[in-house]
């Protein structure tokens, strides 16, 4: 059975996930948590220095085959971290996940209204921490448990511009894929899944539910890794 690799977006930190890990670790399954690198110690390309950076702490756990579950703005990143991983990346499995967009940035991906009152928000080329996006109480209703929701935010930073203007690179990506939604804004990503004839499900949870919700998103992870194994065996 391929390891799960969780991994977080680059908006968020790794608490995002380990209420899931230590759920799946529970059921005794074979899976890593690594750490992206903070956004403002990126030197290089955002995308490839961020595939990099995954690739590794993969590689350092082992060679055997790994499915990422990718989370929120990670999901960009799936060809990236393909292609550095090679044979080793059995599946991908988008969470609530952007998918990729070569060619285009994240900012070219976004609805006019959020990227407009990103760009505005803006000063001397950073952009609020992603809990900074959100009305008052939103946050709230996503994490209602205040310890929780203070370990989230404690991962957070202020985020520069420039990640969500890099355009995405042409890497060509044909590796097995599935797709959790959990959330209505996700709703058109789901739908395209469905038309790429990947494996979907659909859970009615909040976008932070591999944070709220890890029995659920455990058991939902757990059903599309077989899937993905099934369809490779056949």
């Amino acid at each position: 059975m391929p390891r799960l690799i969780l991994l977080h977006s680059p908006l968020l930190g790794p608490q995002s996930w380990r209420p899931t890990a230590a759920e799946l670790a529970r059921r005794g399954r074979s899976m890593l948590t690594p750490r992206l690198p903070p956004l403002l110690e990126v030197t290089g390309g955002f995308y490839a220095d961020l595939a990099a950076a995954a690739a590794a702490a993969i590689a350092a756990e082992g060679e055997e085959p790994a499915i990422l579950a990718l989370h929120s703005a990670a999901g960009e990143l799936a060809p990236s971290i393909a292609a550095a991983l090679g044979a080793a990346l059995a599946g991908v499995i988008f969470v609530d996940a952007i998918l990729p967009h070569p060619g285009r940035s994240w900012l070219d991906t976004a609805p006019a209204a959020l990227r407009e009152q990103l760009t505005a928000g803006a000063q001397q080329g950073l952009l609020p921490a992603w809990d900074g996006w959100w009305p008052p109480g939103a946050l709230e209703k996503l994490a209602p448990d205040a310890d929780l929701r203070a370990a989230l935010i404690a991962e957070l930073e202020p985020l520069p511009l420039a990640y969500f203007e890099e355009v995405a690179p042409e890497i060509t990506f044909d590796a097995p894929c599935a797709y959790l939604q959990l959330s209505g804004a996700y709703e058109e990503e789901g739908r395209r899944a469905v038309r790429l004839g990947w494996p979907v499900v659909r859970l009615p949870a909040t976008h932070l539910a591999p944070a709220t919700q890890p029995r659920a998103v455990a058991t939902a992870l757990e059903t599309l890794t077989d899937r993905l194994c099934e369809r490779a065996d056949a």
